[in-house]
């Protein structure tokens, strides 16, 4: 017979359906869910019970806040840190449907936490082993 916070981890997977098929995996003492590879939600108790929180984005951020949203935030070495995840507004636990604009929020923030943070020029740098002088690039080539 499953548990109860087996029965939770695979509610929340089905509410995040939405976005695409979602896996759930063992992480840290809580739960990862991903779809495509992409960590859009964790499952964690910072003490007052199992939560769902997804993440978010400097974009998305205003809409989880404007809704009344907490901040994941936990203890490491006494000091409060917090991440990219927010709560999520206790309708959209109800039903995919009402989850279904959140799921999308958290899979952007996902996507665009995967994307490059700037882009170069395409110019290597050299190696610090290889020798940059006028006579190493001449017998080189």
């Amino acid at each position: 017979m499953p548990s109860a916070q087996n029965e939770f981890v695979a509610y929340c997977c089905e509410l995040l359906g939405s976005v695409g098929p979602c896996v759930a995996r063992r992480m840290f003492g809580a739960w990862g869910i991903s779809t495509d590879g992409l960590t859009l939600a964790i499952l964690a108790d910072l003490g007052s019970g199992e939560k769902l929180w997804l993440k978010a984005s400097e974009t998305s951020r205003p809409a989880f806040e404007a809704a009344g949203c907490e901040r994941f935030v936990y203890l490491a070495k006494g000091k409060p840190m917090s991440m990219n995840y927010y709560s999520v507004p206790d309708e959209a636990l109800e039903s995919p449907q009402q989850m279904a604009p959140w799921a999308r929020l958290a899979l952007e923030a996902a996507l665009a936490a995967r994307q490059p943070k700037s882009i170069t020029n395409g110019a290597k740098k050299p190696s610090a082993g290889r020798k940059t002088t006028p006579s190493a690039r001449r017998r080189s080539r």
